[in-house]
């Protein structure tokens, strides 16, 4: 007899290799680094690149970038125009090589002449063009104009060539992302605006145009001085030393056996006690995870400014070294490097790795700041005696941390400052609420969004504690526990625990908000911090709950897009059976559905509507009955599986249409 369940064979015919659009439109996350939003904006980044490039070589100062109302996207420079034409050497139409072949393009053999290339390695016109619903080349050069129409990858038609109307040069690239390759392809125009901003402060000289059809918004980012003139925007002499440059240039080799290559470094800073900054760009690229730059500013700084105050004699007796830290709290640092040979991370370019770079840029900041601190002897006092601050401030509040993880085996301190809490102006606690937020991204986006008259934010990260599970050491071993019961401010209350000696009696007086909020994405795993989160509260203080304090904040499961002739209209349903009542009467042609956003996605004018008393969604949590909801609490959350899975066995049913299974 057969098995029913045979296992596929495993044969010399198994094997197959992707080809043409399939080898990116099935595997995108390999070339773009996701196949989400981020990756669809990479594809972005990657066309501006190659204009980018284009500039820098002195061929048209001038990048235009247009966001149109159908969700395509256009880049326009004043280059040479991509060739496009027949190719002798490789018997192909260059159009097909570009824009049909990874690993195709024109800086493979041109050596030390890129550096500070972007578009090395030939895959990003292609994978971008692959990756799209449509896209169009219009390349206008030896007196021709040369047209070239893609869908879904491949090419329609024929390439068309016309004599050009003029003696001006460039490349149109206008394409729309497609949604069968990226789970999300709406980029917001602030993504834009962000984009365009940075690569004109790396690239000093070249104008960014951006262009957005819908919110008729057209703007130039340039900057004449690039990083310095963005630094001294920053620090709008504020600062507490002037903004300087340093510069470098250097040529070496990773390895004994590797080729040389060429590099050339600048860096624009200046020490703040107002905020900071560090960022690192090398040819134009974000190195969102730094590598060598990082490893070298790191290295360099502590070094130099260790040396400063042993010369000047800063130190106290047995006082431990500065660490970068310390420095980096009141600096405004930026690198702005190119070379012409680059160890990437990966094709989305977000960290570098040469060694020689590296052990250059070290020496050359450690040489240089040493010069930098002789003749800005003024300046240098001020910074190294700021560091000296936030070392010790920091020291202190090592100590004093120590002490408060201490106390919490015994009474309750609420009066140290908790670090990621972004408090509100009003002082009575029955007009203030707190927001617990998951995550930076989502501070970030909660906080524009927030009504900062009465609305404070806790941003919680890392692994929420399921106190159903943690013993008492665990409960108060917790930070972000430790955190969310100063905010809270009313102590500790343990019903089923016996509560360790000298932990002060719950009082709901001391309660510094009279709302304490939940916001998660909508999502299983906001979902799950929810379920964490009034766990903590529940065990922990469960009064909070009963006297009505305690909420969640609902955030959409759907926006709906409207557009009817050129008004466009967006809705937020929070139910299937909300979006099917807005959907009533609409043309289905001109909706347009996706799942709600996280909340670090979200713009200001969307967080506060969900945000504003008269906009939000607001769900009280209730304990009408303790005994009923201990016992929810401890089924869903407790360490006792067996029951757990005999509810879910015999109502899993009736939650089907809640999953959150696509």
């Amino acid at each position: 007899m057969a098995q029913k369940n045979k296992k596929k064979e495993y044969s010399n015919e198994s094997i197959r290799a992707l080809k043409g659009p399939d080898r990116v439109r099935r595997r995108p996350g390999v070339i773009f680094g996701s196949d989400d939003l981020s990756g669809c904006i990479h594809g972005v980044f990657e066309i501006i690149s190659n204009s980018r490039d284009e500039a820098k070589k002195g061929f048209g100062k001038d990048i235009y970038v247009t966001r149109y109302c159908d969700g395509s996207i256009e880049v326009r420079d004043n280059g040479r125009g991509v060739p496009l034409d027949w190719n002798k050497a490789e018997e192909r139409w260059n159009w097909d090589l570009v824009y049909c072949e990874l690993y195709a393009g024109g800086n493979y053999d041109n050596g030390d002449d890129e550096s500070g290339v972007l578009g090395l390695n030939g895959l990003g016109a292609c994978a971008t063009q692959y990756a799209s619903e449509w896209f169009d080349v219009e390349s206008t050069r030896d007196g021709y104009t040369y047209k070239v129409h893609f869908e879904k990858g491949n090419i329609v038609g024929e390439m068309t060539k016309t004599p050009a109307k003029d003696k001006a040069t460039g490349t149109i690239q206008r394409w729309k992302p497609d949604l069968e390759v990226f789970t999300d392809v709406d980029i917001p125009v602030e993504t834009f605006q962000v984009m365009l901003k940075e690569q004109a402060i790396v690239n000093a000289g070249i104008s960014y145009h951006f262009i957005d059809e819908e919110s008729k918004i057209n703007e130039v980012y340039t900057y004449p001085d690039g990083i310095l003139g963005y630094v001294r925007e920053l620090d709008n002499d504020e600062g507490i030393t002037t903004p300087a440059l340093l510069h470098g240039d250097g040529r070496g080799r990773d390895r004994d056996d590797k080729p040389e290559y060429e590099v050339s470094i600048d860096v624009a800073f200046c020490f703040s006690n107002k905020q900071n900054l560090l960022k690192y760009y090398h040819n134009s690229s974000w190195l969102e995870h730094g590598g060598s730059p990082d490893k070298a500013v790191r290295s360099a700084l502590v070094s130099a400014i260790d040396t400063e105050l042993k010369k000047r004699g800063k130190y106290n007796k047995g006082e431990k070294k500065v660490t970068f830290d310390d420095i980096q709290d009141s600096l405004i640092l930026i690198v702005n490097s190119a070379s012409s040979r680059t160890s990437y991370e990966n094709q989305t370019k977000k960290s570098i790795k040469n060694k020689f770079y590296q052990s250059f840029m070290t020496d050359m900041l450690k040489e240089q700041l040493e010069v930098w601190f002789i003749e800005n002897k003024a300046d240098g006092d001020r910074a190294i005696d700021q560091i000296l601050v936030n070392k010790r401030s920091r020291e202190r509040s090592e100590e004093t941390r120590i002490q408060v993880k201490k106390k919490l085996q015994g009474k309750i301190d609420v009066t140290n400052k908790v670090k990621n809490l972004v408090e509100c102006r009003e002082k009575d606690p029955k007009k203030r609420e707190v927001f617990i937020v998951e995550g930076q991204s989502a501070l970030g986006s909660v906080k524009l969004g927030r009504n900062a008259e009465n609305q404070a934010i806790i941003c919680v990260r890392g692994k929420v504690l399921n106190l159903e599970k943690a013993s008492l050491a665990q409960i108060f071993a917790s930070d972000i526990i430790m955190d969310l019961m100063r905010v809270v401010g009313c102590g500790i209350e343990l019903r089923d625990k016996k509560a360790p000696k000298d932990i002060p009696a719950f009082d709901i007086d001391k309660l510094n908000y009279d709302k304490v909020i939940i916001m998660t994405d909508q999502d299983v795993d906001g979902f799950h911090i929810v379920c964490l989160l009034i766990t903590l509260f529940y065990k922990l203080c469960p009064m909070l709950i009963e006297t009505g304090h305690v909420y969640v904040a609902e955030t959409p499961l759907h926006e709906i897009t409207y557009t009817a002739g050129n008004k466009k209209q967006t809705f937020y349903a929070f139910s299937d059976g909300e979006r099917d009542k807005i959907l009533k009467g609409k043309d289905p042609k001109k909706v347009r559905i996706q799942r709600s956003k996280g909340l670090g996605e979200n713009d200001t004018e969307t967080m506060s509507l969900f945000m504003s008393p008269g906009t939000r969604h607001l769900t009280q949590v209730q304990a009408k009955d303790a005994k009923e909801m201990a016992e929810t609490i401890e089924l869903f959350m407790g360490g006792d599986v067996a029951p757990r899975y005999k509810y879910i066995e015999e109502n899993g049913h009736l939650y089907m249409d809640d999953l959150d299974v696509f």
